[in-house]
């Protein structure tokens, strides 16, 4: 029964209608899709651990443990299956774009967040964050038709032993060299991000004290804003290490253990899609050693994103 205003007494207070209204429906529309969303990206990681999984157990049981993980020269198509190979030449690459892409990403982002202007910053920032969405077949291209040709010409081979040896045309260096300029804009903008999210009373209070801009910026805003700096870099590295059209493209085929910026590697995202595209038979040990490898891959994401938050709890700055 509904209550009017002449059914209430003096001195009485109203009744508060506490049915369903529109807003609080929409409220619970919009928790059920983000609740979906968080399932589906659950469901989803738990989809590819399956798909690898099978596989890979069947390639253990006909490849022991020991052979997989040991240093060798990897050959799966004469049975010689040492992974130790890959694993190098993919932390050669990821590490050389890493020199680049670490520095360039974290002062894109402070300058970004300090030293330019809001008029600057709406024009600088979309255009860094078109470079994300480059498909990466075009800087594959960028590097093998450019970039290596570039280097290779200006070897200095005048240094001494390894490094003084003059690239092929496809090399690790032309490839860690592209990837570490298409890693910067990720590190940039979530960098950025997490500067922009520190209270402006710190970087007031450490002006008033006499500080300078720079001091500010390095003293203050980045050890503030650490967690999500780190987060950006190891976002950074997990997408290097998994990048796969640039690699292929541009870093060779050969599977050296090598750290070497002149020699040709073959990293564990290349070989999936080299192996994956060509002519082998569905059962076969080759084709159960691509799943092999994607595990190693997918273990090694999974430690960087375990190391980067325990980080991101340990320096974590929470403000009131």
């Amino acid at each position: 029964m509904s209550t009017t205003l002449s059914d209430v007494q003096d001195g009485e207070t109203p009744p508060i209608n506490l049915g369903p209204s529109s807003s609080r429906l929409g409220e619970k529309a919009i928790v059920g899709w983000l609740l979906l969303c968080a399932s589906l990206s659950v469901l989803i990681t738990v989809g590819i651990v399956a798909a690898l999984l099978g596989d890979t157990i069947r390639f253990f049981q006909r490849v022991p443990l020991s052979e997989f993980f040991r240093v060798g020269q990897w050959a799966p198509w004469q049975g010689d299956f040492p992974v130790f190979n890959l694993v190098m030449g993919t932390l050669n690459i990821t590490m050389y774009a890493l020199i680049i892409a670490i520095p360039g990403g974290l002062g894109a982002a402070i300058w970004l967040s300090e030293y330019a202007s809001n008029r600057t910053r709406k024009i600088v920032k979309p255009v860094i964050e078109v470079l994300e969405g480059v498909p990466t077949v075009a800087y594959g291209l960028f590097a093998l038709l450019f970039i290596a040709p570039m280097l290779k010409s200006v070897w200095p081979t005048w240094l001494p032993g390894k490094l003084g040896q003059e690239p092929e045309l496809q090399f690790a260096g032309a490839a860690a060299l592209v990837m570490g300029v298409m890693l910067i804009p990720t590190i940039a903008s979530i960098s950025e991000d997490a500067m922009r999210a520190v209270p402006s009373g710190l970087r007031q209070a450490a002006y008033g004290l006499g500080s300078t801009k720079m001091q500010v910026a390095l003293k203050v805003v980045v050890p503030a804003a650490l967690s999500g700096i780190v987060a950006a870099f190891v976002l950074g590295i997990s997408r290097g290490i998994g990048e796969t059209m640039l690699v292929l493209m541009a870093a060779g085929a050969t599977p050296n253990a090598s750290l070497w910026p002149n020699d040709s590697v073959l990293t564990m995202t290349a070989f999936i899609a080299r192996t994956a595209g060509g002519d082998i038979s569905h059962g076969s040990t080759e084709y159960y050693t691509i799943f092999a490898v994607g595990s190693v891959l997918f273990v090694m994401t999974l430690g960087m994103n375990m190391i980067a938050d325990f980080f991101v709890r340990r320096f974590r700055e929470t403000y009131e």
